[in-house]
């Protein structure tokens, strides 16, 4: 049968017109919540879902709730842009009076795909608000996507967005009975429905007032007051708690006070953080931490997790490699291994495309993103045996330079060519343990048997320098203005370890180790460690280092965040400890660089060697040691000889300017 010109006219017509109907069905999602506090619904609330990114968020739905609190709307399905919900106004079923009140402003933040349905209420909002604090300015959310899509990942491990309950990794045990990280999100949440509920003007403008910044912004509504505290949270934690005291006093019979999220805090916190501890993939006393372009982070372990492992018998631990949420990517308790390593100190770096390791006992791995050795032991071209290679510097150019701990020299890898490494000589090396290069081609290396920092031109090694800091050195970092910080151990006036020529790096850190232990037991009230900046011209404006008031304590690992702030692990002191740097800019007034901001501790952290600041501002912990006996005693007590290393990855959500990965230089702010 032939078809005359007007029915293919009228069959092209139809198609098309179901291919144009077709095509926004096709790629719009629809989705349902609903918007609740104190557990009851929210009629009449405005719930707006807007995309977020650089610029200014854009609105792509609104609806509003009814009777029952119930919303749908319509997403576009596929966008890869980081979304949330705010759900502002409306009246709160719970509320006595049943006025409509704009200062309830709720959010949950979400990752991509979309969830079907989602629940907006008091603990989504505190969640969302401590991921992405650094993020959030009223109701608005923008930022680098990057920083975005880490904190949209992270709400679901803290609250539940489907649900508006608690998250499946603080439900674990390391996080639900380990920390008051569950107390603070309830106790924090619990502020949010007394707001709408319980509290008079009076109370309601003293939590706004609690939440206020040092630039003076005082927050408008309840999801402003929650990010205030998140980006400062030891600001004010008496005021926040007294408030919650207020509003659900605790019954003289000792019952339990009518808060509507339990459990709650008992006493006054010293800050209201939100953090969680991290497992699995084989982490096990993790050394430097160190995140890829997707921000990832990879970590070497000392230590295989599981074993009985310390500074006198070990088995050593592989490579880590945890997703921007905390997922482990790596095999279990081995890790990623390869290319003969067996124990990884300080020895992490990220470059553009490859992952360097260096191990105890001499041996190099470079991996691919996947995990995958790239290459064999026999592509290094050289034929000295090493002992205890630590730390791995990358330059902006691609160079990778390689600290010999127990040979007193460096290895050089020009644009990181495996092939090309060779090895050099530098005068004043002692034990030479972390390096970074700086913006002038400069390599700076620490010497963990000194007190010393050399410092040289890559191209001629022989124009070599030294700088003091303190006894012990050990991680070093670069802020933007080419500023050198530096952790030391030891302060100036402690005495010094004696450790013999040659010493393996793990007979150095048994040594070393316990040497500070003997002096520091038998002095409990005595602190030791420093924190020592270098200008680009060789001035010190410290020359005998900061410690803070006494806040550092047997310093290891530093980082510096995006507004040059200096974030130092403590290993002694087992805390987390922000100093101001060479730019006091977002402190209160007066302080000074070298000031001791806060010092962040809890239950899941332990004995530190490093600190990272991933893109979303979150500030990663690395438990090194924990139980003493087991780390360093020849002969420790069974039930606790597997508790040597440190259990876990801390990460703290939100306390940080966000940085640009991989680390190589300077550090690099959005």
């Amino acid at each position: 049968m032939k078809l005359t010109r007007q029915i293919w006219l009228v069959i092209l017509a139809l198609a098309a017109a179901i291919t144009v109907a077709g095509a926004p069905a096709s790629a719009q999602q629809q989705l349902e919540g609903q918007v609740l506090l104190a557990g009851e619904p929210i009629a009449g609330a405005a719930v707006t879902l807007w995309t977020a990114g650089v610029d200014a968020p854009a609105q792509l739905a609104q609806a509003q709730t009814g009777a029952d609190g119930r919303f749908a709307l319509s997403a576009p399905a596929g966008n890869n842009a980081t979304v949330y919900l705010v759900a502002k106004g409306g009246t709160p079923r719970a509320v006595a009076n049943q006025v409509p009140n704009n200062a309830i402003t709720l959010m949950v933040l979400l990752g991509n795909p979309l969830p079907r349905t989602v629940t907006v209420n008091e603990l989504t909002t505190v969640a969302s608000a401590f991921a992405a604090a650094q993020f959030i300015k009223g109701e608005s959310l923008s930022g680098n996507p990057l920083g975005l899509r880490i904190a949209a990942g992270n709400v679901p491990n803290l609250v539940d967005p489907a649900t508006g309950q608690w998250g499946k990794v603080l439900l674990d045990p390391l996080n639900s009975t380990q920390t008051t990280t569950l107390a603070n999100l309830n106790t924090l949440g619990s502020l949010v429905t007394a707001f709408a509920t319980v509290a008079n003007d009076d109370w309601r403008a003293r939590l706004l007032k609690a939440a206020t910044l040092p630039d003076g912004t005082t927050p408008k509504n309840t999801l402003d007051a929650m990010a205030g505290i998140a980006r400062q949270p030891w600001a004010q934690p008496k005021e926040l708690f007294a408030l919650f005291d207020e509003a659900y006093p605790q019954p003289k019979d000792g019952a339990r006070r009518k808060a509507p999220f339990v459990p709650y805090l008992a006493y006054v916190p010293d800050d209201f953080v939100l953090s969680l501890c991290f497992a699995g993939g084989g982490v096990y006393s993790a050394g430097r931490l160190m995140f890829d372009a997707e921000g990832n982070l990879w970590s070497g372990q000392n230590w295989m997790a599981g074993s009985q492992s310390g500074v006198n018998e070990s088995i050593g631990g592989g490579v880590v490699k945890l997703s921007p949420n905390g997922t482990a990517l790596s095999p279990p308790i081995t890790g990623f291994t390869g290319m003969g390593i067996d124990g990884v100190g300080w020895g992490t770096a990220v470059t553009k495309d490859k992952v360097w390791l260096t191990s105890f006992n001499g041996k190099i791995l470079v991996l691919d993103f996947n995990g995958r050795p790239i290459g064999t032991e026999s592509d290094f071209p050289f034929k000295e045996k090493f002992l205890g290679l630590m730390g791995v510097g990358v330059a902006a150019n691609g160079d990778v330079w390689i600290a010999d701990g127990s040979d007193n020299q460096l290895l050089h890898f020009p644009g990181g060519r495996v092939k090309d490494g060779r090895i050099v000589k530098v005068a004043g090396l002692k034990s030479p343990f972390d390096i970074v290069i700086d913006a002038q081609n400069r390599v700076w290396v620490s010497n963990s048997q000194s007190d010393k920092v050399v410092r040289f031109p890559a191209d001629d090694p022989s124009k070599a320098e030294s700088f003091r800091a303190g006894i012990g050195v050990r991680a070093l970092a670069l802020d933007s203005k080419g500023n050198v910080w530096v952790a030391s151990n030891m302060s100036l006036d402690f005495p010094p370890p004696v450790i013999p020529d040659g010493a393996s790096i793990m007979e150095q850190f048994k040594i070393a180790a316990g040497h500070m232990l003997k002096v520091l037991e038998t002095n409990p009230n005595m602190v030791t460690g420093v924190v020592n900046m270098i200008r680009p011209d060789g001035s010190q404006p410290a020359p005998t280092g900061f410690t803070g008031n006494k806040a550092v304590s047997v310093p290891w690992g530093l980082n510096i965040d995006g507004n040059d702030d200096v974030w130092i692990g403590n290993f002694w002191g087992r805390g987390v400890v922000l100093m101001a740097g060479d730019n006091t800019k977002g402190h209160p007034a007066g302080t000074k660089m070298g000031d001791a901001i806060h010092v962040f501790k809890g239950g899941s952290i332990q004995m530190l060697t490093d600190v990272s600041i991933d893109p979303a501002g979150d500030v990663w912990a690395a438990n090194n040691w924990n139980d003493l006996n087991g780390a360093a005693a020849p002969d420790p007590l069974r039930p606790t000889s597997t508790w040597g290393g440190g259990s876990g990855i801390t990460v703290i959500y939100g306390v940080a300017a966000p940085v640009q990965p991989p680390r190589m230089g300077m550090v690099q702010r959005y």
